[in-house]
C-alpha cells in the first residue's frame, strides 16, 4: 500500500532543520539561507512543488510494511553552481544529548535505509544554478518486521566546496520520524544518582551536584522535566526546588545529567532527591501514559566550616580564661607582696 503525506499528523519543531556540518556550518533556514554567503544550500519539506510552510521536519504515523510517498526541495542559495548530493540517515543522540545524524559514509540500519529517491536509489545528485531549486521525490518503505514505535533519522543535502587546499562539506538536514504503529511502551529510567558536596566558607551555605543516569527504556521519543531538592532529617526541605529540562531521549539512548541544588548547608545528613515526568513534543502523537520516576540518596557531610569556627571559639575562649587565670594571679601576687611589705614596715618601726 502506498501512502501520499497528509498534514494529520505531524511533529513540530522549535528550530528550523538540524544543521549537520563538516569543516563549516552554513546556517540555513528550512527554506532560506545567509545572503552573505556565496556557497549556500537550503532544504525543506516540500509540497505542490514549492516549500510547505507548515512543516519543519518529517513525521508519519505507518503500519509495518507500508510505503510513504513524499517531497524534498532543495535550493541553490547561493551565488555559484553547486552539485549537490540528497541522501537519509539514522540519528542518535551525542553525548552531550543533541540530536545527531551518522556521517555520509556510515551505513544506515533504520530509518535511513528505508528511504529511497528515483528508481530504488539511495541518494541523489543533482547540478544547481545559482538561485535554481529541484523537488526531490523519494519514498520511505517500512518493513514489515519493523518494531513498534518511534524511529528517527534525517534527510541531507550535502554539497562540497573547495576551500584552499581542502574541500569543506556542507550538509543541511530535515528531521524525519516515523513512528511504526504497534504496542507503544513508553519508558524513562533514572537508573543511578551520585551526589557530592561542595561547602563555602559561610557554615550556612554550600551546594549540592547529583550526577543522574538516565535510560529511555521504551520504544518512544521522550523528553522530561526534572525536580531535585535536598531534605534533611525527617524529611526537613532544606533547599529550593530545582527545576531542570532534558532534551529528546530517542528510544534505547542514554544520558548523564549533573543537577547544581544550591543554598544547602551542611547539615550532616543530607537525603537529595530528583524526580521525573516524561513529556513529548507538543504536536506529537499521544504515545499513553507518560512514565515517571524517582530516586534519592544519602549522604554524610561533615561540617567543616562549623567545626573550624566552633574550634576558632572555643581556642578564643580558652585564651581568654587562660588571661583571666594569668591575671588572677598576679593579682594575687601583688596583692601577697603588698601585704608581705606592710608586714615588713609594721615590724621595723616596732623593733625602733
Amino acid at each position: 500500500m502506498t501512502l501520499r503525506r497528509t498534514h494529520t499528523h505531524r511533529l513540530g519543531l522549535a528550530a528550523a532543520g538540524l544543521f549537520v556540518t563538516l569543516g563549516l556550518t552554513v546556517g540555513l533556514g528550512a527554506a532560506g539561507a545567509r545572503a552573505d554567503d556565496s556557497d549556500a544550500i537550503a532544504g525543506a519539506p516540500a509540497a505542490d512543488g514549492s516549500v510547505d510552510q507548515s512543516r519543519s521536519r518529517y513525521s508519519y504515523q505507518v503500519d509495518p510494511g507500508q510505503q510513504v510517498s513524499d517531497e524534498y526541495l532543495v535550493q541553490n542559495t547561493g551565488t555559484t553552481t553547486q552539485s549537490v548530493t540528497v541522501y537519509a540517515t539514522d540519528a542518535f543522540n551525542a553525548e552531550d544529548g543533541s540530536f545527531s545524524l551518522l556521517d555520509g559514509g556510515v551505513e544506515t540500519v533504520d530509518v535511513g535505509r528505508w528511504v529511497t529517491f528515483d528508481n530504488g536509489v539511495n541518494k541523489v545528485e543533482v547540478t544547481l544554478d545559482p538561485g535554481a531549486q529541484q523537488i526531490i521525490p523519494f519514498t520511505m518503505s517500512v518493513p514489515a518486521d519493523a518494531r513498534p514505535g518511534d524511529h528517527a533519522g534525517g534527510i541531507i543535502v550535502s554539497a562540497l566546496s573547495p576551500a584552499g587546499e581542502v574541500s569543506v562539506d556542507r550538509r543541511v538536514a530535515i528531521r524525519l520520524y516515523a513512528r511504526v504503529k504497534g504496542e507503544l511502551q513508553p519508558g524513562l529510567t533514572i537508573s543511578s544518582i551520585k551526589p557530592s558536596y561542595r561547602g563555602e566558607l559561610n557554615p550556612f551555605a554550600g551546594e549540592t551536584s547529583l550526577t543522574i543516569s538516565l535510560q529511555n527504556t521504551g520504544n518512544v521519543s521522550l523528553a522530561a522535566n526534572t525536580v531535585a531538592q535536598v531534605r534533611g532529617i525527617f524529611g526537613i526541605p532544606l533547599s529550593d526546588l530545582t527545576r531542570t529540562p532534558i532534551s529528546e531521549m530517542l528510544p534505547g539512548s542514554s544520558r548523564t545529567v549533573t543537577i547544581v541544588v544550591p543554598g544547602v548547608g551542611p547539615w550532616v545528613y543530607l537525603n537529595p532527591t530528583v524526580s521525573l515526568a516524561a513529556t513529548v513534543d507538543e504536536d506529537a502523537l499521544p504515545p499513553g501514559l507518560l512514565p515517571t520516576a524517582e530516586r534519592s540518596s544519602d549522604m554524610f557531610v561533615v561540617p567543616w566550616a562549623a567545626l573550624i569556627l566552633v574550634a576558632l571559639a572555643g581556642f578564643v575562649l580558652l585564651l581568654m580564661r587562660l588571661g583571666r587565670a594569668r591575671d588572677s594571679a598576679r593579682a594575687a601576687a601583688w596583692i601577697e607582696y603588698t601585704e608581705a611589705e606592710a608586714r615588713r614596715k609594721a615590724g621595723g618601726e616596732a623593733i625602733a
